[in-house]
């Protein structure tokens, strides 16, 4: 189980973009941090996962999965409520494991996940 003053702590005071997470209720912080922690393990099993890795990870999730922008994570490409419209990119879409900023592969002492693409020229 986690403690979630320590994680709202060590969020408030680390992060910029953290309102998502400070404001969410005790269960979705709970389930933020168990899906960051799961998350993290499985992409890079056989390394030690600092708490303070999971931490951070818990307040993208927060902001990447919040009542709006969830939306855009189930493939919405737009919708208005009362005349004020939200339209989202088709890049805004994205797995888990892209939301894993490289400050936190750093902190677990993991490579960030660059990789050689193909190109075309």
């Amino acid at each position: 189980m986690w403690n979630l003053d320590d994680a709202t702590a060590y969020i408030r005071l680390n992060t910029l973009d953290n309102e998502d997470f400070i404001d969410g209720e005790d269960e979705r912080k709970t389930a933020l941090l168990n899906v960051a922690s799961r998350t993290l393990t499985r992409k890079y099993s056989g390394y030690t996962i600092p708490d303070e890795a999971v931490y951070l990870f818990s307040a993208v999730l927060a902001a990447a999965y919040n009542d709006t922008n969830k939306l855009a994570q189930q493939g919405v490409a737009s919708f208005s409520v009362r005349g004020i419209a939200f339209s989202f990119k088709d890049w805004s879409k994205k797995g888990l494991d892209e939301l894993i900023p490289a400050e936190v592969a750093d902190m677990i002492g993991a490579p960030s996940g660059r990789q050689a693409k193909w190109t075309v020229m």
